[in-house]
C-alpha cells in the first residue's frame, strides 16, 4: 500500500517552491526544472513502499564517441549526492537515485532537486561536445551558409574554430 504522508509532504513542497510538475498517477511526480545550458530538466519521484525513487533525463544516446562519454560520467558519479548517471537500454543518459522516505525533508528535497538541476545542466554541453561534435559542427555550417544565427551555438564556437585552424583536409 503507497504511505500518503509523503505524497502530501511532496506536493505541498513543489508547491510552496512554484515548481512545475503533474502528478503522473497517485504516486509519481513530473517536475520540470528551469536550466541555464539545458534549458529544462525534466525529473520524476516516484513514492514506493520504502524509498523515494529519482530518475531525469538528461540526454538522448551520444552519436558518437561511446566510450569518452561514458568515462567523463563515470568520473563524475564518484563525486556527485544522491543521484548518478546511467544510461537506459537505448543508451539515453539519465540521473537516477533512491532514497529512503524517513529522510525526506524539506532541506533534503532542496538538495536532491538542486543537486539534479546542478548535475543535469552542469554536464549538459560536456555531453553534447563530447557525444555530437559532428552534428553541432554541420549544423553551425548549415546556418552559416544560410546566414542564420548561431547564436545558441556560442558554447560550441571552439569546436569550429579548431576545424578552421587546421584549415581544408
Amino acid at each position: 500500500m503507497t504511505n500518503t504522508e509523503p505524497i502530501t509532504f511532496i506536493r505541498q513542497y513543489l508547491k510552496s517552491c512554484e515548481l512545475t510538475y503533474e502528478q503522473s498517477g497517485q504516486d509519481t511526480f513530473v517536475i520540470t526544472l528551469p536550466g541555464e545550458r539545458k534549458l529544462q530538466t525534466n525529473m520524476s519521484l516516484t513514492v514506493g513502499s520504502h524509498a523515494i525513487t529519482i530518475n531525469a533525463f538528461v540526454s538522448r544516446n551520444p552519436e558518437e564517441n561511446h566510450e569518452a562519454v561514458y568515462r567523463w560520467l563515470l568520473e563524475r558519479n564518484r563525486r556527485m549526492y544522491a543521484v548518478a548517471f546511467a544510461i537506459d537500454h537505448l543508451g539515453d543518459i539519465y540521473l537516477t537515485g533512491r532514497l529512503p522516505l524517513n529522510s525526506i525533508t524539506a532541506a533534503e528535497l532542496d538538495r536532491v532537486l538542486g543537486s539534479v538541476l546542478e548535475y543535469s545542466d552542469g554536464a549538459f554541453n560536456t555531453i553534447l561536445e563530447l557525444g555530437f561534435a559532428g552534428s553541432i559542427k554541420r549544423e553551425w555550417a548549415w546556418r552559416i551558409s544560410r546566414g542564420e544565427s548561431t547564436a545558441n551555438l556560442a558554447a560550441f564556437a571552439h569546436l569550429t574554430e579548431a576545424d578552421q585552424a587546421r584549415g581544408p583536409n
